[in-house]
């Protein structure tokens, strides 16, 4: 996501390096510049305006700081921008009321509102420690009923059962007295979509908000659809008393126009955002880590949220204690790291929100990188348990056997063992307070902007 408007931002700010100071001349030229940005990552229209005309009227004539080049300077008010538009600060769902807290979810046929239930009720369970019960008042489509019960039974939640020859607003009334009497926290209502905005889907989805009374009213919208999202929310919101907004399959949508755009054009905030099929991939919305990554800055704080959630830290202790032991680094090792950086969303979802890696996130979109790492859990599966322990006794007939156990060939063997060895040599360096001088080894190695020139800050 924003991939494009990164690198357009990040070659607008180096035409400033070497100059002086932010003039009238050099920020009508970047201006230009952004303002392309921003209508190629499809951001609507007045919502461009109003962000150009901002930052026009801050940076003009401000004098760069000793600590700054017009670059930073220039960086530091775009980014400061970028959170006013998108809402300043995460805004949580108010689950203040008696229990149950209503939750309604609305939004077009296709939006992701079904998933996004499903989502939003592992991660009310899992982080808020919430019971949840979820029920459809879709009665148009059989198969969003079942799949519904389908997700409730994947994240163990309450499912509550409802037919097609209901009335969407007695599912909902029903669903709401079970919850009252079961004594369940939250209960989460999945309305019907449609292909396009019509009254009849606005007077249904109305009748049913005034039977429930929800305390939050989420509008879920596919962020593909680009500045569209902004004016179906819209719509929306002239209907509903909408609390926030859901923007699902943003990870599929390079340009990022949605998230620039909801915010300003609905006043209603993005409350959570969707970065993956996964059923634990749904975040919430935090406007200053999204304008960071906007930048090339990534998004660390969310990475280091992820790791303390998703990173086994048992596994984690026992390796370290291992490699301070002296003890090398085997193959069964080197799987557990891969499986970890696959519950963190694999080489895509790490590289995103590392700072300075906006190029070589473009490289693993295609999921390349994540495709290898499978292959390579799958050859060392196909080993015994002496081989995974014991690299050096594989030699010819093992490798034929490995191979072939795992549908590869011989080569693709060679090349984990020739990986593995480079990992034990690097992962020795760790022993006895080693990382400091492979952090220092690596110096120059690194994309810019990860902490110095070419380095770690302080190395």
């Amino acid at each position: 996501m924003f991939e494009n408007l990164s690198d357009r931002l990040s070659h607008t700010i180096k035409k400033l390096k070497g100059q002086a100071r932010l003039t009238d001349d050099n920020i009508k030229d970047a201006m230009r510049e952004v303002r392309m940005a921003l209508l190629e990552a499809d951001v609507a229209l007045p919502v461009v305006r109003t962000f150009i005309d901002k930052v026009k009227e801050r940076a003009v004539g401000k004098e760069v700081l000793n600590s700054l080049s017009p670059g930073q300077a220039l960086i530091k008010i775009v980014n400061d921008e970028l959170i006013e538009i998108m809402g300043q600060a995460n805004e949580s769902l108010d689950l203040k009321a008696q229990p149950p807290a209503v939750v309604l979810l609305a939004g077009l046929q296709g939006a992701g509102k079904t998933t996004t239930a499903g989502k939003l009720a592992l991660l009310l369970k899992d982080r808020e420690k919430k019971s949840v019960a979820m029920v459809s008042c879709d009665v148009y489509r059989p198969a969003a009923i079942k799949q519904l019960e389908t997700l409730a039974e994947q994240v163990d939640a309450t499912f509550i059962s409802s037919e097609v020859g209901q009335s969407p607003v007695e599912i909902a009334t029903n669903a709401l007295d079970f919850a009252k009497k079961k004594h369940i926290e939250i209960l989460l209502v999945d309305t019907a979509g449609r292909l396009h905005i019509d009254s009849e889907m606005m007077d249904e989805i109305k009748a049913i908000h005034a039977s429930v009374n929800p305390v939050e009213t989420l509008f879920v919208v596919d962020a593909m659809t680009g500045q569209d999202a902004a004016n179906t929310a819209k719509a929306f919101g002239e209907a509903l008393p909408l609390t926030g907004v859901v923007l699902t399959k943003a990870d599929g949508d390079a340009r990022g126009g949605a998230a620039l755009s909801v915010r300003e054009i609905t006043g209603k905030p993005i409350k959570f955002i969707g970065m993956g099929e996964k059923i634990d991939q749904l975040e919430p919305f935090h406007p200053e880590r999204m304008a960071s990554r906007i930048l090339g800055m990534g998004d660390v704080v969310t990475l280091v949220e992820e790791a303390q959630r998703k990173v086994d830290h048992k596994d984690a202790q026992k390796l370290a204690r291992k490699l301070n032991k002296g003890r090398g680094f085997d193959l069964e090792d080197l799987r557990t790291q891969m499986q970890q950086m696959q519950k963190m969303g694999g080489m895509g979802g790490l590289v995103d929100k590392l700072p300075g890696m906006g190029k070589m996130s473009q490289a693993v979109q295609s999921g390349a990188g994540d495709k290898e790492v499978s292959r390579m859990i799958a050859i060392i599966n196909s080993m015994t348990v002496q081989e995974r322990r014991f690299p050096a006794v594989i030699k010819g007939s093992r490798k034929k056997r490995i191979a072939l156990g795992a549908g590869m060939q011989i080569q693709d063997v060679n090349r984990l063992l020739k990986q593995h060895k480079q990992m034990s040599k690097i992962m020795k360096k760790f022993k006895g307070g080693g990382l400091k001088k492979m952090m220092r080894g690596m110096k120059g190695q690194m994309p810019p902007g990860m902490g110095g020139p070419g380095g770690f800050p302080g190395m």
